[in-house]
């Protein structure tokens, strides 16, 4: 059974929210958008206080090659331009917008007909996908167009889908491949032309086969496209485990996946890419997963972009007694929230509530040299070694060590026995060692 080599752990499951169908939340009274959420530069602010806004109208432009647009994802009133705090905890520029009912600007396709004929060329559908401010939505933001632009002198060979969904808890990939299956596959052909290649997988794992049958039986109608079943293990949806379950390709230390030919998509990329090319709509809402094992109703919620996510947890049937902790993401690599009226974003993919006992962690002792965060690491770094390099703050050391290879999983913290604070160390480390390169690179 196809998985990657190095690492991984098997956490608990607790997909709560599989077998609950995609719900409408309803549109809220004020959104707060963000205008930058994207994995790059600041996005730059185009509208005004007091100005009446379109639902799929520009707020924000792009303002680098790595950077995207933001659209307003309601109508109504501009009522300031303002520092909010956003589901990192920190205060980030945001336009907020007092909801007036629900109109939304001409030439956006609002009707269920799918349309499967693509008629943009590769040139037009990178630039639509640039208007449209698609990004990621497996966590990265990466602006999609930014993808398709394959550096001079490099080669894709194949598109991979990412339908692993192998955090805990989140199922919106999941549902939204059984639901919006055909709009995704179609979104997948848009990607693959973009790309100029002309095979893709969709990764997907055995924990979900009614997922892997629904799109086995699709990909009949569409050349090019196959269903790979993989072994259910964390974290295979990180992108270089995801290729190297699939291809066997293994990407260099610090390269990216066009390296070894390949270009990694996530599953409601692929529908958003769908919707943008297909049906002129940018990306102004996601599925997002709200689920907890204390939670009334755990579920799956199309959501407008800047909703506060007290909203999601309302509508979920309220905040249980016993919370300890809410999650953005999921609980591996999830942060915790500071407040829950910050906003949803593009990147978030879902909101987990965790009760006291999950959320309490356990009493850190000294490091017993067990090793395991080491056997446990997908990257085969010595995470141990990293976070004690980190906390006695010696940087250039950790960079030597390669912890920008770090993706974050925090299969070393859920495995330690001892309880030591290792992905926090990770963190601080991959942050500070950014930082030094960036100066180092404006000397």
């Amino acid at each position: 059974m196809k998985t990657f080599k190095h690492g991984g752990v098997h956490p608990e499951e607790n997909k709560l929210s599989a077998g609950a169908a995609i719900e409408i939340l309803p549109v809220p009274e004020h959104v707060s958008i963000p205008v930058s959420q994207s994995l790059g530069a600041p996005s730059k602010v185009v509208v005004e206080k007091g100005a009446s806004v379109k639902t799929g109208q520009l707020l924000a432009k792009g303002s680098a090659f790595i950077s995207s647009n933001v659209h307003s994802s309601v109508s109504g009133k501009i009522t300031r331009i303002d520092e909010v705090t956003d589901t990192s905890g920190y205060r980030r520029p945001a336009v907020i917008i007092e909801v007036i009912g629900d109109e939304w600007e001409e030439g956006i396709d609002r009707s269920p007909e799918i349309v499967s004929d693509i008629r943009l060329s590769r040139e037009e559908i990178i630039q639509k996908l640039n208007e449209m401010g698609i990004v990621g939505l497996g966590g990265a933001t990466f602006p999609s167009h930014v993808k398709l632009m394959i550096p001079e002198g490099k080669k894709a060979e194949y598109l991979l889908i990412n339908g692993v969904e192998c955090e805990p808890y989140l199922t919106s990939d999941h549902r939204l491949m059984l639901e919006r299956g055909r709009e995704m596959m179609i979104g997948v052909t848009i990607l693959m032309k973009g790309l100029n290649v002309g095979k893709a997988w969709i990764g997907i794992e055995r924990n979900k086969p009614d997922a892997i049958a629904h799109l086995e039986n699709l990909c009949k109608e569409f050349p090019g496209i196959q269903v790979v079943p993989l072994k259910v293990k964390y974290p295979q949806g990180g992108e270089k485990q995801l290729i190297k379950a699939v291809t066997g390709r293994e990407v260099p230390s610090g390269k990216l996946p066009v390296e070894v030919g390949c270009v990694v998509n996530n599953v409601g990329t692929a529908l958003a890419v769908y919707e943008a090319v297909q049906k002129n709509k940018p990306l102004i809402e996601r599925v997002v997963t709200v689920t907890g094992k204390s939670l009334k109703k755990p579920n799956n919620l199309l959501v407008r972009i800047g909703t506060p996510v007290n909203k999601l947890i309302e509508f979920a049937g309220g905040l249980p007694e016993d919370t300890g902790k809410v999650i953005n993401g999921g609980p591996m690599m999830g942060k915790a929230l500071s407040s829950l009226e910050v906003p949803v974003t593009k990147g978030t993919s879902g909101i987990v509530v965790m009760t006291q006992k999950e959320s309490r962690r356990t009493s850190v002792i000294n490091c017993i040299r067990c090793a395991r965060c080491i056997s446990v690491c997908p990257m085969g770094l010595e995470p141990v070694l990293l976070a004690q390099l980190s906390e006695n703050q010696l940087f250039e050391e950790a960079e030597k060590e390669k912890i920008l290879d770090c993706m974050e999983c925090g299969s070393c913290h859920y495995t330690c026995p001892a309880g030591r604070p290792l992905l926090d160390y990770l963190r601080l480390g991959k942050n500070k060692v950014g930082v030094i390169i960036r100066n180092r690179g404006t000397k």
